[in-house]
């Protein structure tokens, strides 16, 4: 199986990152002739195809990671067929804009931690080759439509968020005094402790809130400054912006 990828910028360099970790051979892979494709090949031993034509003649699944404006345009015309499988990791580009017939095609939105294989990787529709290579960056999140993928793309602009804060919470601690290895270490280990126990211990989020908030204790007294500040209605504003930009709507609804 020849694994081409379509578009070599930030994204598709983790996404590479992470299939060599998993033990893919770099002999699968192919690489479009842009961005950051020519260091890359030289680096891995890549293939370098001669063009998007190429490319796509010799890729039994091609991941489609250009900027979303030109995603229509860079698929259109290529020399698709029965079989093949494309996923694009475009944002916001919904499926009817991508003409890839005979082939069938998958939208997806991994992080950029894909390259430690830690993505939760949104997809839809379902589709096993796609899923394959997927499951390579992390865990891989079937959605039912593409409404709900639009939605479940919003989390992709929450990461961003989450490292902002991670990232602000240990600059308060280091100005505090605390050692900046130590407070960079545990900001960032506190939000995986936080994810992990909400994904693995499967009881309401809100009960396990709750239980975890005590009267008149430190969690309470923070929650009460986010709420006084209206954090928790500027976050879902954030949300619904985002999800605006996606889908065209506007923001407000």
């Amino acid at each position: 199986m020849i694994i081409g990828i379509l578009g070599v910028g930030h994204l598709a360099a983790s996404m590479l990152t992470g299939f060599l970790r998993s033990g893919l051979d770099p002999a699968a892979i192919i690489l479009s002739p842009r961005g950051k494709a020519a260091a890359l090949a030289a680096q891995h031993g890549f293939r370098l195809a001669a063009d998007n034509r190429e490319l796509v003649e010799v890729s039994d699944i091609v991941l489609v990671a250009v900027r979303p404006i030109h995603a229509p345009e860079a698929v259109s015309g290529l020399p698709w067929r029965v079989g093949q499988t494309v996923i694009s990791v475009c944002a916001g580009v919904p499926l009817a804009s991508l003409h890839v017939e005979p082939a069938r095609i998958v939208r997806a939105m991994p992080l950029t931690a894909s390259e430690i294989e830690a993505s939760p990787t949104v997809y839809y529709p379902d589709l096993e080759q796609a899923r394959a290579v997927l499951d390579r960056l992390g865990p891989s999140i079937v959605l039912a439509s593409e409404k709900d993928f639009e939605v479940a793309t919003v989390s992709a602009a929450v990461y961003g968020w989450a490292q902002d804060l991670i990232r602000r919470t240990a600059e308060w601690s280091s100005a505090q005094g605390l050692d900046p290895t130590a407070a960079r270490r545990l900001a960032a280990r506190t939000f995986v402790a936080a994810g992990r126990l909400i994904a693995e211990k499967g009881d309401p989020m809100e009960q396990m809130l709750q239980e975890l908030v005590t009267p008149d204790g430190i969690t309470e007294r923070g929650l009460q400054v986010l709420s006084a500040r209206e954090v928790p209605m500027a976050w879902e504003e954030a949300c619904m912006a985002v999800l605006a930009k996606l889908t065209g709507g506007p923001a407000d609804t």
